[in-house]
């Protein structure tokens, strides 16, 4: 007869992971095993499964940001600039309008680090409170430029027919027009000291642009096949546009809209040196670069210091589009 196995005793002992034994006893062995076994696996200690949820493009494009140089000295540079728009007293305790023409083209001096311009203003003091026009300008400029452009283009891409015709014809005209010498025209009748005319303008001028690159955007969003299967389970043009469409199309408006956020600040300073932009007693760069340039040989500082801050500027906002242009495109992952 066959030997019954022992269990106890000097017998052999079984294998690491063997079920000895037979009967109900056995069976639920092997399924608390196989129940331990499925636990560890998705994102225990021992496991190999995944621990964690999916990143999606914008949390993928935050984590490359902080990881990237560029992106931080931009950022840094334009938290400086907004700082001191803020709160310029904080780093110049003069007033910008108070010269003294005793003082016209003289070099740095203690508590004048700048110097004076032609005028015998401070250098130091108008350079800082520059910076909050060419920044409020900047900014109202990109974010009305960025609105406008958005919506026209994605409505045009998304519906089609006849209304993307009308706003494309009526894109081409608009790019037709050179900005420096629409400024020129359009500024030159314009009698208000304010920021808002130029920054009109250049949300006049500027939109085509964005609506352009929406519309491309949506167009090719919306053959994606999350919109389609949206669609067929009866979503609204409007759920599909705020909730499909736009998070997944947005991402190239605000790479172009950061990048031309520099070059609108660029404009301004054009337009103000032109004469046709900012007008005194308004503090900008440009109408300093402008007031400057007769003194570059006597007084070269007075140019120098607001030409420098002004390209600072501009090169920070390019960086940071570059930066946030290299996060977002999938391609270059």
């Amino acid at each position: 007869m066959p030997r019954e196995p022992h269990l106890s005793g000097g017998g052999r002992a079984p294998e690491d992971g063997a079920i000895a034994a037979t009967g109900m006893g056995g069976a639920m062995d092997l399924a608390t095993a196989e129940a331990t076994t499925l636990e560890k696996t998705p994102g225990g200690p021992d496991g190999t499964g995944p621990s964690e949820k999916p990143r999606s493009l914008w949390s993928d494009a935050w984590r490359d940001l902080r990881r990237n140089p560029v992106f931080i000295i931009s950022a840094l540079i334009i938290l400086f600039l907004v700082f001191i728009s803020l709160w310029p007293g904080v780093i110049a305790d003069q007033n910008p309008l108070k010269c003294d023409l005793a003082k016209a083209q003289e070099g740095s001096q203690p508590g004048h680090p700048f110097g004076f311009n032609g005028q015998g203003c401070d250098v130091y003091t108008r350079t800082v409170y520059g910076a909050r026009v060419s920044v409020t300008v900047g900014v109202c400029a990109t974010l009305g430029v960025a609105i406008l452009g958005s919506v026209l283009g994605g409505l045009a891409g998304f519906f089609g027919g006849v209304w993307d015709a009308i706003l494309s014809r009526i894109t081409d005209i608009f790019f037709a027009i050179p900005v420096v010498l629409g400024g020129l025209v359009l500024l030159s009748v314009v009698t208000s000291s304010t920021v808002w005319p130029v920054i009109g303008f250049m949300v006049l001028l500027g939109w085509p642009q964005i609506s352009r690159i929406a519309r491309g955007s949506v167009i090719t969003t919306k053959q994606n096949d999350y919109v389609q299967a949206a669609r067929a389970l009866g979503a609204s043009n409007s759920r599909m546009l705020l909730r499909h469409i736009t998070p997944n199309a947005i991402a190239p408006v605000i790479v172009v809209a950061t990048i031309a956020l520099g070059t609108y600040i660029s404009l301004e300073a054009t337009l103000s040196y032109l004469g046709v932009g900012l007008k005194p007693p308004t503090v900008s760069w440009g109408i300093d670069i402008s007031s400057a340039s007769q003194y570059i040989r006597t007084a070269p500082h007075a140019l120098l210091w607001p030409a420098g801050a002004l390209a600072v500027t501009v090169l920070a906002f390019i960086m940071l589009g570059d930066a946030v242009r290299d996060a977002l495109d999938p391609k270059l992952r």
